[in-house]
């Protein structure tokens, strides 16, 4: 379909693709041909342009303090157990962690168009396979991370340049549904790096993507890290 030679439906989908209300089949055909046709991703970056400030004056709306506990206990998760666990058991049953997923999903989507549809991408740009926007503790975004599965490479961008002492190190953990985590490599606390993404590294097996603070080099274990978390995220198919 050649819908390029239309500037108004061209404008009128990619600003109902930037807003969301594109869905289902429409929404599919319409990525797929972002792909191809650059007047597209550039009329879905002009739209970016136009509504991404009007998100950052929404304001933060938090639920009653009774809201969760009452789903807790409807579930019976407030009734099972208390047991010592790893913290990396931890982070993969972290409740509070799977309850943002789908805000953390909406924001790497934003992102990734942010990234991915400028005026500066070329038609033959690689496509993303994978996606995750990492945040601290505080929600706030740190890093971006794409994965190109065609190129077999990760590409991880810091959006928020971080402070580090000398002697450490960022490490960048694929952590599994199981088994221990993974380490896929170092990252500057600042600007971009590129990694290689290892084969099986998917959104099915690893659905999170964290980042720890490690002595100068990367951790000594061989099986996991040894310092603390400082930012993490869901990694997801796009």
């Amino acid at each position: 379909m050649n819908i390029h030679l239309n500037s108004a439906l061209v404008d009128k989908l990619a600003a109902e693709y930037v807003l969301g209300t594109l869905r289902g089949g429409a929404r599919r055909r319409f990525e797929r041909m972002l792909q191809q046709q650059a007047v597209l991703r550039t009329a879905v970056a002009e739209w970016q342009d136009r509504l991404q400030p009007m998100a950052e004056l929404v304001p933060t709306a938090v639920p009653s303090a009774s809201v969760w506990p009452a789903i807790e206990a409807r579930l019976g998760l407030a009734s099972k157990p208390q047991r010592k666990q790893s913290f990396w058991l931890a982070l993969r049953e972290d409740l509070s962690f799977w309850r943002g997923l789908g805000l953390v999903s909406t924001t790497a989507a934003l992102i990734l168009t942010s990234l991915l549809l400028t005026k500066q991408l070329e038609p033959a740009a690689p496509i993303a396979s994978y996606v995750a926007t990492l945040s601290n503790e505080q929600a706030q975004p740190i890093a971006v991370v794409t994965g190109d599965i065609k190129g077999g490479h990760l590409m991880i961008k810091v959006v928020a340049p971080q402070a580090i002492a000398a002697d450490k190190s960022l490490e960048l953990w694929a952590v599994p549904k199981v088994g221990h985590p993974r380490s896929l490599g170092l990252l500057s606390a600042n600007g971009s790096v590129t990694l290689a993404l290892p084969a099986g590294t998917t959104p099915a097996s690893v659905p999170v993507l964290a980042v720890t603070l490690e002595p100068k080099g990367g951790s000594p274990k061989a099986d996991g890290p040894t310092g603390p978390i400082v930012f993490k995220g869901a990694w997801v198919q796009i």
